[in-house]
């Protein structure tokens, strides 16, 4: 038995021996605390947090205990390093840890700190409280860890460590004397851990908070944490845990929030959580639960924040919920639960946010709903919800979101819906409703999202709608409505979404003013008694990707333009419309003869096709005199106006006015049909070329590849989006961009020409690259970050980013990588800026010797002078994150996300 407990703790006294004859070896060397503090903050960028950090030379004893965020005991040893949210930017690797000997708390949350946590942190032995979260570290978690037997927070959440909870880090048993047996605290959300949880985290007698959320642990949840008897937080959400929650997790009686939610759990919940009689939080969506919820599982009265969405629920919905005017916010949505709308819910003064859609619920829609005062959110569609819709719902001041749909509603909408000012989303298809839509609907000025759709709705629609001047989508469909589509609709400019009024019985004709909808994707007027032409101005809808107008009475040719381009019976259904001709699938071609059906035909054609002859040829000379005349114009201006400075030349190519076809001739003229001679760079999807139009003008023309069976560019409206985006940005380094055309072959964009090339292009070359000092090459590095950080989600993002060779259409110096450049290209990259040549040797020898730091001077590009200090820092922090980002294990880079951040602080 003294042998099995000898080899069980062997590993770890032989660790902490190594510590401590570490630490007697710093202390024997002489190194002081000040100097340990000030050999740090040489490693680290210039940064005023550490201003104060310097040593009288009058003094050779001086402390550093006056420095800020240091604080030491009554014999002058540091006790707290307390840094918190000072924009800290560095490493902690060349931080002395071990002459440390009576530090107490280190406190670095919320900086810039990147790289690895220090493997030797254990020789902390006296820590009681480590904060690292919310920096840009990576690794894994340092084994030394489990030397900090006093600590009793830590917290490194909002990190990109890895790897697992090691079971070593936690007692063996619930009376061990080692490992992490005084942590109360212990945090580690939103981070890259995974793995199993081990048992052992179980054993920690006094732990009071748990919060692992928003990791990728999996396998089950440890029965042994039912031993944690202090235990009120526990938070597991966001992970893979699967299987049933542990019934001894329902005996914890001290729990106030337990939050599983987003995992992969299942079974039924412990009815014991309903005997917590401190719960305040819990939450159990989006699971694969089954069984009943528990009937008190606000028994205690405090229950404030309650899910269960998205889940297999079943059985009624918790009695104790009626009698629990603590509620704030409650999601049940997405089961099968059963109850009345009327019975099963009380009086919630404190109430926000309450949905229980998509289950079996029944009754009406009790009129206590409009006591609750603070309501924001309601939402029960699909449900079985009957009765009259109450007013007092209209009456909540603050409601944003009423979602009553696919229930069994009837009567009419209530007169009061003009008191919901702050309400942005309606949704009351799907109902019985019937009466006329009531005019104070224009009251609603904040009104995004309107759907009345599936009722049986009468009458005409109000002009009053005009004043819903911030609606995105309105639907109107399938009612019995009538009269004329108001020309006021066209006053919607901010729809873009949708605007269906399909189904219903609607005459006349389309108003024209339906073009002004510029921002519209998707237009359904289908299946009404509409009639006459389309009108022309649905051609300027360069936004529009679908339309349907089909099964109406419509005449006359269909536009040329626009949508109607697409002749895809996808996006665009013109069908059953007898009266409709033109080049389309499924419609008649207009007919060439204009003689009469009836009559004399004979007679009045032989008339008629000889004026309408003799016209066209008149109107052809015309063309061609007006064409000559406005040539011989334009050739002899050309001198006068250039020699008047006075007058402002407006510019051809603004992007409201080019739109590829303006100047379209004169590109093709201009690069010789896209001849290869013109070429001076060429990407992935497609190639640049260099234009010089007939009036001196120098262009960047990028030619996009085509493909019939996969279109570079998804759609036109879309696209144009993004240029529109693209225009309105501004940064120093992106070019001016001017327009598109978008011709089949002929797929291209314009920007403003730049002689300097490509960043390699500029490297290379002696004369050029001097022009790239440090500060700028600094600023080349930090827009490459700025990119990064912004393409996932920003929409000023283009697709055709990343032509090499050419000097940035999209950004001016960066994007001479590729698209999907990683983070080791970016080491590879801003080594390139360093250097000032292709860093194939430095990176090899990083790659070879696994170094953490090179001496920057021997590497800096020496064409160009030395750089000042404050560059200096800027570009030793460079040459820090390019290092790490060519480390020979990618687990132990850090993510684009930090680098970004750090860059941009920079």
């Amino acid at each position: 038995m003294s042998n099995k407990n000898h080899n069980h703790t062997f590993p770890i006294s032989v660790t902490l021996l190594i510590f401590l004859l570490l630490n007697l070896c710093q202390e024997a060397s002489g190194l002081t605390q000040s100097e340990a503090l000030l050999k740090w903050k040489q490693s680290l960028p210039q940064q005023p947090i550490l201003d104060s950090w310097i040593i009288n030379n009058s003094s050779s004893t001086q402390t550093p205990c006056s420095w800020k965020g240091i604080t030491c005991d009554s014999k002058g040893s540091v006790t707290v390093i307390n840094l918190a949210y000072a924009e800290l930017e560095g490493t902690l690797q060349h931080l002395n840890l071990s002459v440390f000997t009576n530090l107490l708390r280190l406190d670095l949350n919320t900086n810039y700190l990147f790289d690895t946590i220090p493997q030797n942190i254990g020789v902390l032995s006296k820590l009681q409280f480590l904060d690292l979260s919310t920096n840009f570290l990576n690794g894994t978690l340092p084994l030394s860890i489990s030397n900090l037997t006093q600590v009793y927070e830590l917290d490194v959440s909002r990190n990109d460590v890895s790897g697992i909870l090691d079971r070593r880090l936690f007692p063996d048993k619930p009376s061990s004397k080692t490992r992490l047996i005084g942590i109360r605290n212990l945090l580690f959300q939103d981070t890259l851990l995974g793995g199993p949880l081990p048992n052992e985290i179980g054993n920690i007698q006094n732990l009071t908070i748990l919060a692992l959320d928003g990791n990728n642990f999996s396998g089950l949840i440890p029965s042994s944490l039912g031993n944690c008897k202090h235990l009120s937080i526990l938070g597991l959400s966001e992970n893979h845990f699967s299987g049933p929650i542990p019934p001894s997790i329902g005996k914890l009686t001290n729990l106030t929030d337990l939050r599983f939610y987003t995992n992969n759990l299942n079974g039924t919940v412990p009815q014991e959580f309903g005997n917590l009689s401190s719960l305040i939080v819990l939450h159990l969506a989006e699971n694969n639960f089954t069984g009943v919820l528990p009937p008190q599982v606000c028994k205690s009265g405090k229950l404030v924040n309650f899910s269960a969405a998205d889940n297999s629920f079943t059985g009624p919905i918790p009695i104790s919920l009626r009698n629990c005017p603590s509620l704030y916010r409650v999601r049940l949505e997405h089961n099968q639960l059963t109850g009345y709308a009327d019975q099963n819910f009380g009086i919630y003064p404190n109430l926000t946010y309450m949905d229980f859609s998509k289950n079996k619920v029944q009754g009406d829609l009790s009129s206590k709903w409009g006591s609750c005062e603070k309501l924001q959110l309601l939402r029960m569609a699909g449900n079985s919800v009957n009765g009259n819709i109450p007013g007092e719902i209209f009456h909540l001041k603050q409601l944003q979101k009423l979602d009553l749909s696919s229930n069994q509603l009837s009567g009419t909408i209530p007169s009061q819906i003009g008191y919901s000012l702050n309400l942005y989303s309606l949704n009351l298809g799907g109902n019985r409703l019937s009466g006329k839509i009531p005019i104070e609907i224009g009251k609603l000025s904040n009104l995004q999202y309107l759907d009345l759709s599936m009722n049986m709705l009468m009458g005409e629609i109000p002009i009053q709608i005009r004043d819903c001047s911030n609606l995105l989508s309105l639907n109107l469909s399938n009612n019995h409505l009538n009269g004329t589509i108001p020309f006021q609709i066209g006053s919607l400019a901010a729809l873009q979404i949708l605007l269906d009024l399909s189904y219903n019985s609607f005459s006349g004709e389309i108003p024209a003013t339906i073009g002004h909808l510029l921002n519209l994707i998707s237009l359904n007027i289908s299946n009404n008694n509409l009639s006459d032409s389309i009108p022309d101005e649905i051609n300027g809808m360069l936004s529009l990707s679908n339309l349907n107008l089909s099964y109406n009475h419509l005449e006359g040719k269909i536009p040329k333009g626009g949508i109607f381009k697409s002749n895809s019976s996808t996006s665009l259904d013109l069908s059953n419309n007898q009266g409709l001709c033109g080049d389309f699938k499924g419609l008649k071609p207009c007919s060439v003869s204009l003689s009469q059906p009836n009559g004399d035909g004979s007679d009045k054609e032989s008339v008629v096709i000889p004026i309408v002859a003799s016209l066209g040829g008149a109107l052809f000379l015309l063309l061609i005199f007006v064409g000559i005349y406005f040539l011989c114009y334009k050739k002899n201006s050309r001198p006068s106006r250039l020699k008047d400075s006075s007058v402002k030349i407006p510019n051809p190519f603004s992007v409201l006015y080019f739109n590829g076809r303006v100047i379209y001739e004169d590109i093709i003229e201009a690069t010789n049909n896209f001849d290869d001679k013109y070429c001076i760079g060429g990407g992935a999807f497609g190639n640049v070329y260099k234009a010089q139009l007939k009036g001196g003008q120098m262009l960047a023309v990028k030619k996009l590849k085509y493909d019939d069976e996969n279109l570079v560019i998804d759609s036109i409206k879309t696209f144009e989006n993004e240029v529109k985006s693209i225009t309105e940005t501004r940064h120093r380094n992106i070019v001016k961009f001017y327009g598109f055309c978008f011709a089949g072959i002929h797929t291209f964009l314009v920007y403003e020409y730049m002689d300097k090339g490509s960043l390699a292009d500029m490297l290379t070359d002696d004369m050029k690259s001097i022009e790239l000092d440090w500060v700028k090459r600094v600023e080349i590095v930090t827009d490459f970050g700025t990119a990064r950080f912004l393409k996932p989600n920003s929409p000023i993002w283009t697709s055709f980013a990343g032509t090499y060779g050419y000097a940035a259409p999209e950004l001016a110096y960066t994007m001479a990588v590729t698209e999907k450049c990683d983070v080791f290209s970016f080491g590879v990259l801003a080594f390139e800026i360093l250097t000032g040549k292709h860093p194939g040797d430095v990176v090899s020898y990083i790659q070879a010797s696994n170094v953490q730091k090179i001496d920057l001077k021997e590497i800096l590009d020496p064409r160009l002078p030395s750089p000042p200090n404050n560059v200096l820092n800027e570009l030793e922090m460079v040459e820090n994150l390019a290092v790490s980002c060519l480390h020979t294990n990618p687990q132990s880079r850090p993510t684009m996300r930090s680098i970004s951040q750090l860059l941009i602080k920079m």
